[in-house]
């Protein structure tokens, strides 16, 4: 990556994760030995071409400040919104006076601990000369069906180009925080970050990392998650 130029990470976690059924957030879970949340900042700490983490955090969370987290790069706290893409805008705006418009923000999932290290980096090399950015994505494999309210299938959907969005999704400051500004101000639905950069008419570019970055969203991805951590360690 070019060295130029910071690389930002802002990992927005002030959801509550109610599909879980716990009594605290998700990314307070434990996860082989430590939480969640922490699972997901050491595989950004650990990388050269990082240069700071903002995380965004809810203004009621009690847990946070309980954490003794120790990283090698600095990490900011800025403070979480109602919905995604509030609190990544929140971050963006705590981050203004301090990047550049051209730097490059990545936003991951909070509750995505398994994020290879690979995947980042080929994400990074990828998109390092890119004039918009793109995310990570898997390819979909299985048989796709649309359905009624009702759970009533009403068709096949053709699978062929058709991509699994992931994290982290990667753009130029000025351009995400635009993007995103505007779309919201325009009250249209924004599902990530690349949703807002399409509604402003850029074409980001998918980056294909694995299925093993799972978000963590109900009780059994814990299981699964904790495995595929552990055989990621085996591997090195």
């Amino acid at each position: 990556m070019n060295k130029n130029k910071n690389i930002w990470v802002i990992i927005p976690a002030a959801g509550v994760g109610k599909r879980m059924e716990s009594d605290m957030p998700k990314q307070y879970l434990t996860l082989n030995g430590k939480t969640i949340i922490e699972h997901t900042l050491d595989v950004f700490d650990k990388h050269d071409s990082i240069s700071d983490i903002v995380v965004a955090i809810s203004k009621g969370d009690e847990y946070w400040s309980s954490l003794n987290i120790n990283l090698s790069k600095p990490l900011h706290a800025a403070n979480g919104g109602k919905e995604r893409c509030d609190s990544v805008l929140n971050a963006l705006t705590f981050i203004e006076n301090k990047v550049s418009d051209n730097d490059w923000v990545l936003v991951h999932d909070a509750a995505r601990p398994c994020l290879r290290n690979e995947d980042l980096t080929l994400l990074l090399d990828t998109l390092k000369e890119h004039e918009v950015g793109g995310i990570l994505a898997i390819p979909v494999r299985d048989t796709m069906k649309r359905s009624t309210d009702e759970n009533v299938i009403t068709g096949t959907v053709e699978r062929e180009n058709l991509w699994h969005a992931l994290t982290p999704q990667m753009f130029r400051f000025s351009m995400i925080k635009d993007a995103l500004e505007t779309a919201l101000n325009k009250n249209e639905v924004i599902t990530d970050e690349a949703s807002a950069i399409e509604l402003a008419g850029y074409q980001p570019v998918l980056v294909e990392g694995h299925a093993d970055n799972l978000k963590i969203t109900r009780p059994e991805d814990l299981a699964l998650a904790a495995f595929f951590l552990r055989q990621q360690k085996d591997k090195k």
